[in-house]
């Protein structure tokens, strides 16, 4: 337990400083992105370690334990003697979901009700994966203005609105949702849960039905309604330079954010940022289905289900999200390395190409000009949106269409 939960801090101390770095290279030329370690140690002491506290205290007022002892041995209503497992559940539950890290400490993760016993541990452990995503807009508003912290904090809003719409119109099956929260709440759950790139799900993936599978994959194609503890925001950012550069095409003038120009290898270094998710998705989709290793889990004949539940995996581990199909099925050699080295490449590449981008930031001169876009306001938010949805849908539209839409 020490090991995993000083890990779960690790994770997203490491994003969230480098969103802050990112952030710092739009401020003046020169300013520099900051210290790494600076940041990680102050992320950590002065936000995580304080507020996963308070969060486990909460937790156990509403019924989650926390002990030392690893199990407790009971007597039955019917006399039997049963033994329950036990362990320091509290603590680990809330920086799992503040943190966006998504291990439960039990198999069944958040559906498990010591995990999440009741609605309103539900409701606050749903605060808990979402509230740093929501927070850095605002920071980003205090910065860099208002209107444009208010535009990115809108563009996320309504895309995992839409999203959430999509999700819910038709509501799942009753066999497999936990009856302690109901269709609504455990879509809405997995919804937030996913999106945020938390992947601690409160219900079986299998009693959800197509429209929020679709929903959920495509929160993780994109990587920005919310994503992950400052990541999510480095997406979305990066979204907004891919923007720039296609309203600039159209208009025929060079693209500028905050009176800096952005580089023909700025504009590289981002779509290359969009372009590794899909193929780290979509490659190992298909080695997995062309060494048999996906049929040996979902049987010979491919069905829709079949393939989005393999998507699905590859999927999940690029996000760095966690939720599955599989669960201990996929307990082999292939599927251990394969998603591993998944998780790893997924997290990381992006993290050096977005420091790459931030450097070429602080260093660009600074003009007051007329943008081609105002990086604010309805306009922007439209236009963000259609663009990052569509590169999305230009990228994988063809695989959800095999896969849940067939379903």
């Amino acid at each position: 337990m020490v090991a995993l939960t000083f890990a779960m801090f690790i994770a997203p101390a490491i994003g969230i400083a480098t969103a802050f770095a990112f952030i710092r290279s739009f401020i003046r030329k020169n300013f520099g992105l900051g210290n790494f370690y600076v940041d990680f140690v102050r992320v950590i002491i002065t936000l995580l370690l304080p507020v996963a506290f308070i969060s486990s205290l909460l937790l156990m007022v509403t019924g989650v334990p926390q002990t030392l002892n690893s199990s407790v041995t009971v007597n039955t209503i019917e006399g039997n003697i049963q033994t329950i497992p036990l362990g320091s559940v509290a603590s680990l539950e809330s920086i799992k979901q503040l943190g966006e890290n998504g291990g439960g400490f039990f198999g069944a993760n958040s559906a498990h009700p010591f995990e999440n016993p009741t609605g309103l541990s539900n409701t606050y452990e749903m605060f808990l994966m979402i509230v740093i995503q929501l927070s850095f807009p605002i920071a980003y508003a205090k910065l860099l203005g208002k209107g444009r912290g208010i535009s990115i904090l809108a563009i996320i809003l309504i895309g995992f609105g839409g999203l959430l719409a999509f999700g819910i119109y038709t509501h799942p099956a009753s066999s497999l949702i936990e009856t302690r929260f109901g269709s609504f709440s455990s879509t809405l759950f997995n919804m937030i849960s996913i999106a945020s790139n938390t992947g601690a799900i409160n219900a079986s993936l299998s009693g959800m039905t197509p429209n929020a599978v679709i929903s959920f994959l495509v929160s993780m194609f994109v990587q920005a309604i919310p994503g992950g503890a400052g990541t999510g925001m480095i997406y979305m950012l990066v979204y907004v330079v891919l923007t720039l550069f296609v309203v600039g095409l159209m208009v025929g003038k060079t693209p500028e954010f905050m009176g800096m120009k952005i580089s023909p290898k700025d504009v590289k270094i981002a779509m290359f940022i969009f372009l590794v998710h899909p193929a780290l998705i979509l490659i190992p989709t298909a080695i997995a289905f062309t060494t048999g290793n996906a049929q040996v889990i979902i049987g010979e004949k491919v069905t829709p289900l079949g393939y989005t539940q393999t998507l699905y995996e590859y999927t999940s581990a690029a996000a760095n999200n966690g939720s599955d199909y599989f669960a201990a099925s996929a307990n082999s050699p292939f599927w251990n390395w394969s998603t591993g080295t998944i998780v790893f490449l997924g997290r990381y590449i992006p993290i050096g190409l977005m420091l790459l981008i931030a450097g070429s930031f602080t260093i660009k001169e600074r003009k007051e000009v007329i943008e081609p876009i105002k990086t604010k306001g309805l306009t922007f938010v439209s236009v963000v949106l259609v663009v990052t949805f569509l590169l999305t849908a230009l990228a994988f539209f063809p695989f959800l269409v095999i896969g849940p839409f067939s379903m």
